[in-house]
């Protein structure tokens, strides 16, 4: 079964305002078209939960406020803490981180990086996580990586995150087209590469040879099979790939089985290959069980899927404490901008490392932030304006946004869409 073949990136788009003329905070989720209207009235339904709040008693204790968010005693039952309503979470948090930043004057990783300890740990909500990782360790790791965390924060500003392209290895491309993008990417300074798998074996390690014959033999090759396999197949599948020195592969199976993960993890890993999942992983519980389980190699976080900023601060501790680096997912509107930041200051204030670290990047949808995110010889560069980095110019919004904008008046108008 062929996943994601015909997406229509789509997000919901929330703007707080404030009492302040001016002082907003804007968030967004991600979907893939279809849908996204149902993500919208979550949004609403939650906003009834925020407006009217006062901003210092929310961020006074921003992880309780999550848990009013997500265990409102009826609205628990849509989830919990997972599918539309966790993405309308999303949305509605990222919205308040960005507007924390912007009265703080700083990039949102910024503003996680000069927190205190003790401050950064009280916006997680850790029901359900004692077991493996209790506010106080959270606390302790994050005081242990206080030693060198000015000069690895110099250092992202003078070198970067490093990222990966997903640009150069779409199923269906031509040989000529992936020789062209891949040369264009080694001039870019790209060293870690991501190629689709999973419909053709025959093509697949055709496609892998030559990806790894263009790039050569030490840069990085990863694949993503986008959970098309069962469990054995998935094992087999990349039996046959691996002499292609492959690094991970990416979602090969439903993202809800983590016993199955963890088969295939150990049948992979004496082959050097890992198991990287996340980008759908509905909370941080699941996380824990995967990283717990040892059924991921690479920890892949989503700004959206999960609750927003709060639940990623808590898997990014979580693989911390189980020595998995974390390599965000980044693939749709806006996430790119969304998880420099978590990326950036996970290297600064908790995992000190940079070794198998990468975020993902693709090179479309940027045009229509005001401050998109910059990558540079294969890096991801801090951000320096104040925020979350997804304020969107207003011609975009004027163009798209659902059912006015002038895009969609076009295609209503011309009967391949009704506003219904």
């Amino acid at each position: 079964m062929l996943l994601n073949k015909a997406p229509d990136y789509s997000c919901p788009y929330v703007v707080l305002t404030t009492d302040v003329v001016g002082v907003e905070g804007h968030g967004i989720t991600f979907t893939v078209g279809k849908g996204n209207e149902i993500v919208c009235h979550a949004v609403r339904v939650l906003s009834k939960m925020v407006v009217g709040q006062k901003v210092n008693e929310i961020y006074s204790d921003f992880g309780k406020f999550w848990q009013t968010l997500t265990s409102e005693d009826q609205m628990r039952w849509l989830g919990p803490e997972k599918g539309v309503m966790h993405l309308a979470v999303a949305a509605v948090v990222n919205a308040l981180w960005d507007l924390w930043a912007k009265i703080e004057g700083k990039p949102l990783w910024k503003l996680l990086a000069d927190m205190e300890p003790e401050k950064l740990v009280s916006t997680i909500d850790f029901r359900y996580m004692h077991d493996v990782l209790t506010p106080e360790e959270a606390i302790e790791m994050l005081k242990k990586s206080q030693d060198g965390k000015q000069e690895r924060e110099a250092e992202m500003l003078a070198k970067g995150y490093p990222c990966y392209t997903t640009s150069c290895g779409w199923l269906g491309y031509e040989d000529e087209k992936i020789e062209r993008l891949c040369r264009e990417a080694l001039e870019e300074g790209f060293t870690r590469f991501k190629a689709k798998v999973g419909a053709d074996i025959e093509d697949d390690r055709r496609r892998c040879r030559l990806i790894r014959k263009l790039i050569g033999p030490n840069n990085i090759l990863l694949v993503d099979a986008n959970q098309r396999w069962e469990v054995q197949q998935a094992i087999d599948w990349m039996k046959e790939l691996a002499d292609s020195k492959i690094t991970w592969i990416e979602e090969p199976t439903s993202p809800d089985d983590i016993l199955g993960h963890l088969q295939i993890a150990k049948a992979l890993n004496p082959l050097g290959i890992g198991v990287a999942t996340g980008e759908q992983c509905q909370n941080r519980i699941m996380f824990k069980q995967f990283l717990k389980s040892g059924a991921m190699q690479f920890c892949q976080i989503d700004s959206c899927r999960l609750g927003g900023v709060n639940e990623n601060l808590a898997v990014i501790l979580m693989a911390h404490k189980f020595g998995v680096p974390v390599c965000p997912h980044a693939g749709g509107v806006g996430l790119c901008e969304l998880v420099q930041h978590l990326s950036i200051f996970d290297y600064i204030c908790v995992s000190g490392s940079l070794e198998n670290r990468m975020t993902e990047y693709l090179d479309h949808l940027h045009q229509h932030f005001k401050a998109p995110c910059v990558v540079r010889e294969g890096n991801y560069i801090p951000p320096q304006a104040a925020g979350y980095s997804v304020d969107m110019k207003e011609s975009s919004l004027n163009d798209y946004e659902w059912p006015t904008g002038r895009v969609w008046q076009d295609l209503i108008a011309s009967g391949k869409y009704t506003a219904e």
